[in-house]
């Protein structure tokens, strides 16, 4: 059964960095591509960034380039999105699913809050 669990969300000042992780179970971890997908309150589900790092391919929204980075500890099957700048834009629940483009797996989900 694949498993998913992000964790690292928290309350953050406008500015400032965060780092999430998504700690992966139940596949090969490093034989797919996975994504970082937030939803902002009252608002739609927003692509943030995918690596694929079996290929050594790392993909951003134009919100999060240059301010965010993503990576993937493979020998610990743990996804990881490193936040920089945070903006108040970047309030939202965030989530880590198993594929590009289209997901079969997602988590529970985290929660960031940047305050102003």
């Amino acid at each position: 059964e694949v498993q998913l669990a992000e964790s690292g969300g928290a309350l953050v000042q406008y500015g400032g960095s965060l780092r999430l992780s998504c700690a992966a179970s139940g596949f090969t971890f490093s034989n797919f591509p996975m994504t970082w997908v937030r939803q902002a309150p009252g608002k739609g589900l927003e692509w943030v960034s995918a690596i694929y790092s079996a290929i050594g391919k790392t993909y951003y929204s134009e919100s999060a380039k240059g301010r965010f980075s993503i990576s993937t500890n493979n020998a610990e099957n743990t996804l990881i999105l490193q936040m920089n700048s945070l903006q108040s834009e970047d309030t939202a629940m965030y989530y880590c699913a198993k594929g590009l483009g289209t997901f079969d797996s997602w988590g529970q989900g985290t929660q960031v809050t940047v305050s102003s």
